[in-house]
């Protein structure tokens, strides 16, 4: 099973958008995602594209979720997959961001 990652919009340059995830940089694409997307929204993104944007009202519901799922990780496998996948995006270039 694969997850969506939420993240914050901090850039959008036409049909891309530079995306943190918590602490991290990525650029991605927003070609799929279900409506137009603004600098402070928040996205889940699965693979490189914002899928959908996440309604205000459901951003920090959505964000400590995520929190438990990775906090849980030393008991649940899918937690564990989950903060291997923010680690390793952390140490991709050094920096933690794509530039």
């Amino acid at each position: 099973m694969c997850l969506g990652a939420p993240g914050k919009v901090i850039e959008v340059n036409g049909l891309s958008a530079s995306v943190d995830f918590w602490g991290v940089k990525r650029k991605v694409r927003l070609e799929t995602v279900d409506e137009p997307v603004g600098i402070g929204d928040y996205v889940l993104v699965h693979v490189g594209f914002a899928i959908r944007r996440i309604p205000e009202e459901q951003v920090q519901e959505t964000l400590a979720l995520y929190d438990e799922l990775v906090a849980a990780e030393k008991k649940d496998l899918m937690a564990a997959d989950i903060q291997g996948e923010v680690e390793a995006a952390g140490k991709h270039d050094g920096r933690g961001d794509e530039s």
